[in-house]
């Protein structure tokens, strides 16, 4: 049996740490949508461990709010049963509403447990609610339309980058056939993949160029960037 969690004393690397997991609670909370409540708890005071919490309305709770019986009770679990640092599990909330659950561990210096990534999911969300969360519909932030690559290795990937930024060239008619190749350097080096390691000489490979004449155009784009 292991004893009885308590408050940690937390570095202030501990706290940039708990500080860098608002983003992923951000970012979790925007993807997932409004039927799931995440929360990040610090273990420095279980009388308002809650620092972060998106979705609040599922259990009545905001910053500030004490970390739960449950939640302990999950982490040492964790703890006694040599778990990789989580756990789901099925609980309610107050209202006596269905939630599925996850508690995850965050860890700061030395291995020390000094916060909880808390995810639960409202089980009573109608199912058009959820089809609606997951459609292709335009809305804040959100991107339609978007292809991406997903490549076996850095090779594929560069070269779908190409083939990607050629049709688009190819399409573009204020684009002269003399600047082409240009332009497609262009493209690919304002996507960042030029920071693929050997990018320059697939790049080359691909458009038939010298490696040297991607490095020219790669220069002029460094001392007169495009708009």
């Amino acid at each position: 049996m292991s004893e009885p969690c308590k408050e940690v004393v937390l570095t202030e690397e501990d706290r940039r740490i708990l500080d860098s997991y608002a983003t992923l609670v951000e970012g979790l909370a925007d993807y997932l949508g409004p039927s799931y409540e995440i929360v990040l708890h610090s273990l420095e005071h279980m009388d308002r461990s809650v620092i972060r919490i998106i979705n609040g309305h599922h259990t009545g709770r905001q910053p500030g709010a004490p970390i739960t019986d449950l939640a302990l009770t999950m982490l040492s679990r964790i703890e006694e049963e040599s778990r990789d640092g989580y756990i789901s599990y099925f609980s309610r909330n107050k209202k006596g509403e269905p939630l599925k659950a996850a508690t995850i561990t965050i860890r700061g210096t030395g291995g020390r447990v000094i916060g909880l990534l808390c995810i639960n999911f409202y089980l009573n969300t109608p199912l058009s609610e959820l089809l609606a969360t997951f459609s292709p519909e335009p809305g804040p932030g959100l991107e339609t339309g978007v292809s991406e690559t997903f490549a076996e290795n850095t090779q594929e990937l560069v070269r779908q980058a190409v083939l990607k930024a050629q049709e688009q060239v190819r399409a573009d008619a204020s684009v002269s056939a003399s600047n082409r190749n240009r332009e497609i350097v262009s493209r690919l080096w304002k996507g960042n993949i030029f920071q693929i390691k050997d990018a320059v000489q697939i790049v080359a490979r691909e458009l038939e160029l010298s490696p040297n004449t991607v490095y020219m155009h790669l220069r002029r784009m460094r001392e007169n960037p495009p708009l």
